[in-house]
């Protein structure tokens, strides 16, 4: 757990990237259910489920960057592996 008082990197990024691309993001309509079973996991304080969540997007947008390069010709050093799942 980080200190408080230390600036978290990731929260910095993120809250950059929110202020960059909210208004366009909170446009996006999510599929039918979604927003629902996210409010009932938070109120339950389901924290694993929703870390699960997270990462499976963490892990399709990494997958969708790596094709995207891919076909681009660039050169990936590090090729996401089909047989797990990593965050």
């Amino acid at each position: 757990m980080t200190n408080p008082a230390t600036p978290n990197p990731y929260a910095e990024w993120f809250e950059r990237l929110r202020a960059e691309y909210g208004d366009q993001l909170g446009a996006m309509p999510l599929p039918d259910g979604l927003p629902e079973h996210l409010r009932l996991l938070i109120q339950n304080r389901d924290e694993e489920a929703i870390q699960f969540m997270l990462k499976l997007a963490w892990q399709f947008g990494a997958q969708v960057g790596y094709a995207a390069g891919s076909r681009q010709g660039e050169e990936i050093s590090v090729m996401p592996s089909s047989r797990s799942v990593q965050a």
